[in-house]
C-alpha cells in the first residue's frame, strides 16, 4: 500500500495537524490493512475449502465413471503397463514416506553446549540491494547470545544499486569494531560475495544470513553447538520460517511449507547425518570443510557456463562429498522475507529447480562410492527418491495432459481429493507445533503449486543450463 498520497490528502485537509492525530491516523491506516488482509484470507480459505468439498462430492457422483475408467486401463496393454508403472512408483514414495516419518522420530535436536565451549564464529552476511532491512539484520545479529570475543560479524554489500551500503555504514558507526564491511566494486553475486567473506573470515565455524533474515538470540549458539558434540560434522541448517506472512497471502502459504520442509523432512535426513541443503538464510560451515572445497565450488561451472545459482546446496554437497556429517537444528531459528507476489514465488522455485538438477547430477558422481564411513543406506535412499522426481516428472506430465484431455472431469476430482488426503499430513504436523489456524493454508498452498505451478520442475529441467539469479532486481524495484 501506497501511504504517501493518504498522508498528503490528509495534510492538505489539516494544516496544524498535530503528532496524536498523525498517529491515530497510522494506527486506523494499520487497523485497515490488517482487517482487509483478514477479509482475502479467509475468502481464499473458504473458496479452498468448497472446491473441495464439491471435487469430492463430484467424485462420489462418478464413481461408476472411475471404475469404467480403471476397466479401461486394465484391459488394453498401454494402459496396463502405466498402471502397474505409477504404481510402482507411488509405492516406492509411500515407502519412503513412511521411512521419512519414522527417521523423523529418531531426531533429537542438540542443545546448545556452555560458553567455554563454543567456537570462534565467523558470520558472513552477503547484501545486495536490501535497503533497511539489512540493518534490522545485522542488530538481530549483534543481539546473540554468543560470547562478543568469539563472534565476527561481516557485512558485504555486493554492488548494490540502492541505499544498502548506506545502512552498512549506519550499522558500523553503531557497531564499531564489532562489525566488519565490505563493498565489491561490482556486481558479482551472492556466491562471490561469500567467498570474500570466507577469505576474511578468521572463525572456526562460519555462518551464513541471508540479509532479509531475523535471527533469534539464541539462534548462532544453537547452530553452532553440533559442531562441538559431533567431531563428524562438517555443516549444519537452520530452521527457517516466514518473516513476512502478515503482509500477503502467498506468505502464509509457503510459513505451512516451510515448516514441513524443514521440521519435518529436513529433520528426518540430519537422522540420518544427511541433509541435502543447508539454506542461504541461515547456515553454519566448519572452516576446515569450506577451504578444502572453496576452489572448486566458486569456480563450479555446469554445462561450460559458471554457476551463479545454488550456491548454498553445492556448498552443502561438496562438504557430504568429503565424507562429513550435515546436520539440521529444530531450535535454530531465522526469520526470511519470501516472495509475495506470484512473479517473484515461481521465479524463486524455478532457481531452486534448477539448482536441484545440478545437484543431483553432482551428487550421483559419488553417492554409491564409498565417501563417508559408517552407513550411507539412508543418503543414497535420500538421493533416489530426490531423482526419481525428476526422472518422473515428464512422464507423469504428459499423463496427466492425457486425463485431462480425455476425462477433465475425472481429472478435476481426483486431483481435489489427493490434495484433501495429501495435504492434511501438512496440517495436522504444522497445528501440532503452531497455530491450528495458520495450519489451513496446507490446502490452498497445494492447490495454487498444482494448478498454478506445476510447471516449475519441467521448465526447470530443460533450463537447467540457464544462469541467473532471476529474482536479484525485485528489491530495487519496491
Amino acid at each position: 500500500m501506497n501511504i504517501i498520497e493518504p498522508i498528503s490528502k490528509l495534510l492538505k485537509k489539516q494544516k496544524s495537524i498535530t503528532f496524536p492525530s498523525l498517529q491515530s491516523y497510522f494506527k486506523n491506516l494499520y487497523i485497515s490493512s490488517i482487517k482487509t488482509a483478514n477479509f482475502w484470507g479467509i475468502l481464499v480459505l473458504t473458496c479452498t475449502f468448497l472446491l473441495i468439498i464439491d471435487a469430492v462430492y463430484l467424485g462420489f457422483v462418478l464413481q461408476k465413471d472411475f471404475e469404467q475408467f480403471h476397466i479401461e486401463r486394465l484391459s488394453s496393454a498401454w494402459g496396463l503397463s502405466l498402471i502397474i508403472f505409477s504404481g510402482t512408483f507411488f509405492i516406492f514414495k509411500g515407502s519412503f514416506f513412511i521411512y521419512t516419518l519414522y527417521r523423523f522420530f529418531k531426531y533429537k535436536c542438540i542443545a546448545s553446549v556452555t560458553d567455554d565451549e563454543l567456537p570462534t564464529c565467523t558470520v558472513i552476511v552477503p547484501a545486495y540491494n536490501e535497503g533497511k532491512q539489512v540493518w534490522d539484520t545485522l542488530m538481530s545479529l549483534i543481539k546473540s547470545d554468543y560470547p562478543a570475543e568469539k563472534l565476527q560479524l561481516l557485512a558485504i554489500d555486493d554492488g548494490s544499486l540502492d541505499d544498502t551500503w548506506d545502512w552498512m555504514l549506519e550499522a558500523k558507526k553503531r557497531l564499531g569494531n564489532r562489525l566488519e564491511i565490505y563493498k565489491q566494486p561490482k556486481n558479482k553475486g551472492k556466491r562471490h560475495a561469500l567467498y570474500r567473506g570466507f577469505n576474511q573470515g578468521t572463525g572456526e565455524i562460519f555462518v551464513t544470513v541471508d540479509s532479509d533474515s531475523i535471527v533469534k538470540p539464541d539462534t548462532l549458539r544453537n547452530l553452532v553447538s553440533p559442531f562441538i558434540t559431533n567431531k563428524n560434522c562438517g555443516a549444519v541448517a537452520g530452521n527457517i520460517r516466514v518473516l513476512n506472512k502478515e503482509k500477503a497471502l502467498l506468505p502464509k502459504m509457503l510459513d505451512v511449507s516451510f515448516v514441513l520442509s524443514f521440521e519435518f523432512v529436513r529433520s528426518a535426513e540430519s537422522s540420518l547425518n544427511s541433509v541435502l541443503c543447508t539454506p542461504g538464510a541461515l547456515a553454519a560451515y566448519r572452516s576446515k570443510a569450506v577451504f578444502a572445497c572453496l576452489p572448486d565450488w566458486i569456480n563450479q561451472t555446469f554445462m561450460g557456463q559458471p554457476s551463479d545459482i545454488g550456491e548454498d546446496r553445492a556448498m552443502t554437497n561438496m562438504i557430504l562429498k568429503q565424507g562429513y556429517h550435515v546436520l539440521f537444528q529444530r531450535n535454530a531459528y531465522a526469520y526470511t522475507n519470501v516472495p509475495e507476489k506470484y512473479r517473484g514465488l515461481y521465479k524463486m522455485f524455478i532457481r531452486w529447480g534448477r539448482s536441484n538438477v545440478r545437484e543431483n547430477i553432482e551428487m550421483s558422481k559419488y553417492v554409491f562410492k564409498n565417501f563417508r564411513k559408517g552407513s550411507k543406506t539412508g543418503t543414497r535412499l535420500l538421493f533416489l527418491s530426490q531423482s526419481a522426481e525428476i526422472i518422473m516428472t515428464y512422464p507423469f506430465l504428459i499423463a496427466m495432459l492425457f486425463f485431462v484431455y480425455n476425462h477433465p472431469l475425472l481429472f478435476v476430482s481426483s486431483t481435489f481429493l489427493s490434495i484433501m488426503i495429501l495435504s492434511t499430513f501438512s496440517m495436522i504436523f504444522y497445528a501440532n507445533r503452531y497455530e491450528i489456524k495458520e495450519s489451513f493454508w496446507a490446502y490452498t498452498y497445494s492447490i495454487l503449486y498444482t494448478f498454478g505451478l506445476f510447471w516449475i520442475t519441467p521448465y526447470a529441467i530443460v533450463t537447467a543450463n540457464r544462469r541467473g539469479w532471476l529474482t536479484r532486481g525485485l528489491a530495487e524495484k519496491r
